[in-house]
């Protein structure tokens, strides 16, 4: 296969600010325009920043002549996304593409919607992506985000051993959002493409190959146990080959659902399908920051 197919298309968000790449922002973005610049163009989506620390994207921008497309996170939940909205309009050279709102965990899912409403009327044409809790609130969440037509973002990791859902919880909130017609991403922890055990913590940490498959056959009629087995296949090649022989059409309704994930480096992703036979070339800009993990 050569390039970037349509089902890898965009798959990438560039998430190189956040752990465990914690790439300088000073870098990172000089890195991500070199990634738009390259031969695996296609596989990288927005560029995700996070809203506390807008005051310092103006500086990075400037002088660049390239505008950048931003998928801003605000971890304070929709209260704080109108100020940030707003600084980010002010910020020449950046354009705002999605944002990703995080739920704080007192407020109530009324509430919520009644600021999601607000948002969508005041940033038109932005993707709005939920970060669903895990808590006895998501079902209903995710319920409203499909009669609302917002999108959903489930945390998959992060920096602790809790932080990681197990095969059996990954595997209910993926079919709980096929079922409800909710396109989803991913973030956090997914830093290869197969399932595996991170050698520097033990972390058992999914992959986003096995994410897709995983959605793929739950929204296809397949029962909870092989959704489950699908996120747990260490078996690369084979994970590798169910997705590379999907028909164009199921290929194109499985990126209708999954979306995209959250890498802190592009470059992980990129040597995994590679080697897996997914993409031909590795073309890995020097000023890549990322840290694999």
């Amino acid at each position: 296969m050569t390039g970037v197919s349509p089902l890898l298309a965009g798959l990438c968000d560039d998430a190189a600010l956040f752990p465990p790449g914690n790439a300088p922002l000073g870098s990172a973005v000089p890195a991500h325009f070199a990634h738009e610049d390259s031969g695996h163009a296609e596989l990288v989506g927005p560029f995700v920043f996070p809203a506390p620390r807008l005051g310092e994207l103006a500086a990075v921008l400037a002088g660049s002549g390239r505008t950048l497309a931003v998928s801003l996170t605000v971890p304070a939940g929709a209260d704080a996304v109108p100020a940030a909205v707003e600084q980010l309009r002010g910020i020449d050279g950046a354009r705002l593409v999605a944002l990703e709102i995080a739920v704080p965990v007192d407020q109530s899912v009324t509430d919520l919607f009644a600021g999601l409403k607000e948002i969508a009327a005041a940033a038109p044409g932005v993707d709005i992506y939920v970060e669903v809790p895990r808590d006895d609130r998501r079902g209903e969440i995710l319920a409203r985000l499909a009669d609302a037509g917002y999108r959903a973002k489930f945390r998959t990791g992060g920096v602790v051993a809790d932080a990681y859902p197990d095969e059996a919880e990954l595997a209910a909130a993926i079919a709980a959002v096929t079922q409800l017609g909710v396109p989803f991403k991913a973030t956090a922890g997914l830093h290869h493409a197969v399932r595996n055990t991170a050698p520097d913590n033990g972390f058992e940490q999914h992959g986003f190959l096995n994410l897709m498959l995983a959605t793929h056959l739950a929204a296809t009629g397949a029962g909870a146990a092989d959704v489950v087995a699908a996120l747990a296949d260490r078996d690369g090649a084979r994970v590798a080959g169910a997705l590379a022989a999907l028909p164009d059409e199921e290929a194109a309704a499985l990126r209708g659902r999954f979306l995209s994930y959250g890498t802190c480096s592009i470059a992980d992703p990129l040597t995994d399908l590679t080697e897996l036979g997914l993409m031909s070339v590795i073309e890995t800009p020097a000023a890549d920051e990322g840290t694999r993990a």
